[in-house]
């Protein structure tokens, strides 16, 4: 195991380390985050959004990562604008700088737009309808927080402002560790409509399943003549 790079904040310990296998590994205050050999679920959370809504031109992608989600989101060609919201400055500069294989030329790409803020502040002030599609993946889901803070990222308020900040037919995708029942049911409260799909993964020697809450608008009932 080689350590990469470390940085401490008022939040904690954010850790970048490369393992025997030589995949990246991202922790957070000792916590394990992710890792880009089992990338698959944060692919996803780009897939099933893209697939969610019609026209995905306006994403706001909530969480950096290791730019995983965020190269699957530049992949669709109908994307014309992306807003990556990440609380961390040091992990932007990790990727900007090369540590990250292939962060520079992924944040460099014109239609990305970095916003070094904390999401909720970032939704807040974001316009009605300013998105078509927001990917939410800043903690490990409401069952496994590694900061206690992001509780309120789950809850009625905050989704009722994603719902504000999203076009009318938008989606908002939830990337968690499991299949929550409780967030499933806000975002059928808030949106209308919402769709749990399993994520499997391979971590090392084990098989895991991780999970996306998909909603969307609850479709209008047609209306004859």
């Amino acid at each position: 195991m080689t350590e990469l790079a470390r940085s401490a904040s008022e939040r904690g310990e954010l850790v970048l380390r490369r393992r025997d296998d030589q995949a990246l590994e991202l922790r957070v205050n000792g916590v394990f985050v992710m890792d880009a050999a089992a990338a698959t679920s944060e692919r996803q959370l780009a897939v099933a959004g893209m697939a969610a809504v019609a026209s995905p031109r306006r994403v706001l992608v909530a969480g950096l990562g290791l730019g995983v989600t965020l190269r699957a989101v530049l992949d669709d060609p109908r994307v014309e604008q992306v807003t990556v919201v990440e609380l961390e400055p040091a992990l932007v500069d990790w990727l900007r700088s090369g540590l990250v294989p292939g962060g520079a030329a992924t944040l460099a790409d014109p239609r990305v737009s970095v916003l070094v803020a904390d999401v909720a502040d970032a939704v807040a002030v974001a316009g009605t309808g300013a998105y078509d599609l927001a990917l939410l993946d800043v903690d490990n889901g409401p069952d496994f927080l590694v900061h206690d803070a992001n509780a309120d990222l789950y809850r009625v308020p905050f989704l009722r402002a994603c719902r504000r900040m999203l076009d009318v037919r938008g989606a908002l995708v939830v990337w968690s560790m499991s299949q929550s029942r409780v967030l499933a049911d806000r975002l059928g409260a808030v949106f209308g409509q919402v769709q749990t799909q399993p994520c499997p993964v391979r971590l090392g020697a084990r098989d895991e399943t991780y999970w996306l809450h998909v909603a969307t608008p609850a479709a209008r009932p047609h209306r004859g003549h």
